[in-house]
Order: structure tokens, then sequence, then C-alpha cells
């Protein structure tokens, strides 16, 4: 392959994944989401920040590891009860990780 036909496909391919994302957009402008779907809508960031963060928790390492040795669940208890009593992201994920750290530099 030549370099012009590299950058023929390459642009190609940008034009086709810009497609891909915009139109479903472009569409639902003209259109108005019902209330009840709307709601629904608001979980879908929650549910996957879930379905990516607890298989981390919960199986660091493929199985199973509910115990007091895993240091990402204890991590992730301390940022959940940071989360809920200061609502604050950023305080969150400072102490959440702190405690990650600490935790392993421990050995736990």
């Amino acid at each position: 392959m030549s370099d012009i036909e590299l950058w023929i496909t390459l642009l190609g391919m940008t034009l086709i994944a810009f497609a891909l994302r915009y139109v479903p957009l472009a569409m639902l402008e003209r259109f108005s989401l019902p209330p009840s779907l709307q709601q629904a809508l608001r979980y879908v960031p929650a549910a996957t920040l879930a379905g990516l963060v607890l298989p981390a928790l919960l199986a660091p390492k493929g199985q199973w590891a509910l115990g007091l040795d895993n240091e990402r669940l204890l991590a992730g208890i301390i940022a959940a009860v940071v989360a809920w009593r200061f609502k604050n992201i950023l305080l969150t994920l400072l102490l959440g990780m702190a405690a990650l750290w600490l935790l392993q530099g421990m050995g736990v």
C-alpha cells in the first residue's frame, strides 16, 4: 500500500467513524424523548461506571476476593463512604486513591 492509499484509507475510516457518531445525534435533535425514557437514561452513567468498577473491586485477579486482604475493596469502601458523606468527586478520588496506595504500601 502506497502512502497516498494509506492516507485515503485513514481519511475514509475517519469520515465513517464520524458519520456513525454524528448521524444519531443529529436525528435526536429533531425528536423529543418521552419523559420516562429521559428519566431512565439518567441512570446510564452510574450503571456503566458500576459495571466497570465493581469487577475490579470484587475480583481484582479474576476470582472473588471479598476479605480484608483485598486492598482495592477496602479502598473502594473508604471512597464510597467519603462520596456518601461529602458528595465531592475530587475529594472522593483523592482519598480513595490515597487509601489504595497506603493499603498497598502496607502490604494488605
